[in-house]
């Protein structure tokens, strides 16, 4: 405690310290330790629009509100691992709690708004975190994506995105911003949900927003200082609006905040590791099972029993432990299957001997057999369409909202969970599903208006329903795991990743562009959880085959193909990646990610991606053009072994001066290394 209107909060790896009086609780010192230099400059902790006030000063930036200046502190007490400071609005109606809770070495931090007055009070913004980082010599990382493109990942400099405007010098407060905003549904469809200000002296951080519905962050420059503002959905950005009866409370989408004494790596290392502290904790969670999946260039939405008998022979000679039967096996042979989920019966003559023949086959080859779903998804053609009422699905200005031939569920609906937990109990029951791949394949747009003052209000409820729902799915039946793909990772967020077992990374189909995706994956999701599709083809030379497997062993390996039509050596060269993820698996599940050669851009041609976990990291290198020479003076003193490959040649490995040097041959190959001390 250093004065009466200042208090310190510290936890292994963390040390806050904030200030009050005259004026609102603000952070002033963010850090690993009490010794470590901060990355915290002033600034108030909280910011909140209502429908009738919002910026105190004429700006397009979500600070200095005209609520948030006038909060002042009321108490604040620390329990375990949380921390929460309550303030109030003088002469108003309007109370914040904001939470700060000590998750690994990060903090996940929420505001809960309560209307203590006897009127009605719409909120239609509030930061879930807001914080000033001293200095501006700091790299912005920021990740674009979209289908098929996932992880894209951006580094600028600070000053090409922000220039220097002379604010100090006339005393001015910034009006612009540099802002990354989610639209729609798919939390992840174009941009990423995750930001970072890296310093090469340190300290860095880097923030999440932790949500399925709309999202925005945001930075911005005064004189010597960067502002970042991380906030759930809008008014401005995504039609949300939330009314708030006298005595009810809302509470923002949560934020993930991280500082390390290091630059970009060694933020990513604290988000991998906060990552982890938030995941709900399960028991199937400590299993990392290699799972086999129909789709990818394989039965593409069509099985049937003749087609998938000889792959699941292959996949158990392979060493999958999950047999997943991918979209189309709920629809009849002659109908499709994208404008008829929803009901989530076997299609009538797709299998012979029916379904449970196939899923018998299955177990008897020593898997477990999983299902396709899209929960949320009704075709227009499903019987369902017709039995559910239209408040069970989302719906603006009176009318169901069709997007791609599917009606959307929404969850807070009774009828509509009721409908989805009864399928999914009758199908574990019935067949014995252990996995199922959760997909989302339609952006609905800004949400649902039912019940709500405004659609995003209603899409943020469905979400948050969604998780629930998902949580107790796990509770009635432990022992499942739960894939989230959508489209891909178009929602890839820890609003459901601490929820789920595992997220597809891409639908990519082109082999030669996965590595990109795979490789930057750590980024977003945990490695454990990153679902790479492993899918060798016939036509593939042995060097490619190994370059497709390497997506795989590189995170969650998730296989496809047509395996029983591979070669003798393709399917060696198959094996032996399977053996190699299998041996590391639970290594890779305590890995922190390192980029040798820097995020990787889309159309490099040498790409790699350190999984650090010790005396076992795991490094790979893809080559996809003319070769190179390539020196990693961040392994300077450890030793390279080739670990696969080990059926083809051995890449040249030389030291220079205690650097490891790769000779990386031209043309699609790849190798992984064990990185180990000499």
């Amino acid at each position: 405690m250093n004065s009466a209107n200042e208090f310190e909060w510290s936890r292994p790896g963390l040390h806050l310290r904030f200030a009050h009086g005259d004026g609102p609780v603000r952070l002033v010192r963010l850090a690993t330790g009490t010794e470590a230099p901060s990355a915290a400059a002033p600034w108030p902790i909280v910011e909140l629009h209502t429908a009738g006030r919002a910026r105190e000063n004429n700006t397009q930036v979500y600070k200095q509100s005209a609520t948030g200046v006038r909060l002042r502190h009321v108490d604040h007490e620390s329990k375990g691992d949380e921390l929460r400071i309550r303030q109030r609005e003088e002469g108003s109606v309007i109370e914040v709690v904001s939470v700060f809770r000590a998750a690994g070495p990060g903090l996940q931090i929420t505001q809960t708004v309560r209307n203590t007055g006897e009127r009605d009070l719409v909120l239609t913004m509030v930061t879930s975190a807001v914080f000033s980082v001293a200095g501006t010599d700091f790299d912005v990382l920021w990740g674009r994506a979209e289908w098929l493109g996932e992880g894209r990942w951006e580094q600028r400099p600070l000053a090409e995105l922000l220039p220097d405007l002379s604010f100090g010098k006339y005393g001015f407060a910034s009006r612009g911003h540099f802002p990354v905003t989610s639209h729609g549904s798919w939390s992840s469809g174009e941009v990423l949900p995750t930001g970072m200000l890296a310093s090469a002296e340190g300290p860095s951080v880097a923030w999440q927003v932790e949500t399925s519905a709309g999202w925005h962050w945001e930075l911005s420059r005064d004189a010597g200082t960067v502002t970042v503002g991380v906030l759930g959905p809008t008014d401005l950005e995504h039609q949300f609006a939330e009314r708030l009866e006298p005595g009810q409370e809302f509470t923002s989408v949560p934020a993930g905040l991280v500082v390390a004494d290091g630059g970009r790596d060694a933020a990513f290392g604290a988000l991998t590791a906060y990552r982890r502290a938030i995941r709900v904790p399960r028991t199937a969670h400590e299993r990392f099972p290699v799972v086999y999946n129909d789709y990818m260039n394989t039965l593409m939405g069509d099985p049937s029993t003749e087609k998938l008998l000889p792959l699941i022979e292959a996949a158990a000679a392979a060493g999958a432990e999950y047999f997943c039967i991918d979209a189309g096996w709920f629809g009849g042979p002659d109908e499709g299957w994208w404008d008829r989920p929803g009901e989530w019966r076997e299609g009538a003559g797709r299998f012979t001997g029916g379904l449970r023949s196939v899923t018998d086959a299955i177990f008897s080859a020593g898997m477990r057999p999983g299902l396709w779903l899209e929960p949320e998804a009704v075709g227009t053609q499903s019987p369902v369409a017709g039995l559910l009422p239209d408040e069970a699905f989302f719906c603006r200005f009176g009318e169901r909202v069709v997007e791609g031939n599917h009606y959307q569920l929404d969850l807070r609906h009774p009828a509509a969970r009721a409908h989805l937990d009864e399928a999914v109990d009758r199908l574990v029951e019935e067949f014995g599903v252990g996995f199922f791949k959760l997909d989302y394949n339609s952006n609905i747009g800004a949400g649902t208006d039912v019940g709500v003052a405004a659609p995003g209000a209603g899409l943020l409820g469905h979400t948050r329903a969604l998780r629930d729902w998902l949580l107790d799915v796990q509770e009635r039946h432990p022992r499942l795991l739960l894939e989230s793909c959508s489209s891909g990772g178009m929602r890839m967020d820890y609003h459901l990743l601490s929820a789920v077992h595992l997220q597809s990374t891409s639908d990519q189909q082109d082999y030669r562009m996965y590595p990109a995706v795979a490789a930057t994956a750590p980024a977003s999701v945990l490695p454990e959880q990153a679902g790479n599709w492993a899918y060798p083809d016939t036509s593939m030379t042995p060097e490619e085959t190994a370059f497709a497997m390497a997506s795989g062993v590189m995170g969650r390996m998730y296989l496809s193909g047509f395996l029983n039509e591979l070669s003798e050596e393709q399917t060696a060269l198959v094996h032996e990646a399977v053996a190699l993820h299998r041996d590391r698996r639970d290594a890779i599940a305590t890995s922190v990610p390192v980029w040798p050669l820097g995020l990787p851009g889309w159309d490099d041609e040498v790409i790699a991606v350190l999984l650090e976990s010790g005396a076992g990291s795991l490094l790979a290198v893809w080559s996809r053009g003319d070769g190179a020479e390539l020196a990693l003076p961040d392994l300077k003193g450890r030793s390279l072994t080739q670990v696969y490959p080990a059926a083809l040649p051995e890449w040249t490995v030389r030291d220079r001066d205690g650097v490891p040097v790769v000779d990386v041959p031209p043309g699609l190959s790849a190798r992984i290394f064990e990185v180990a001390p000499h």
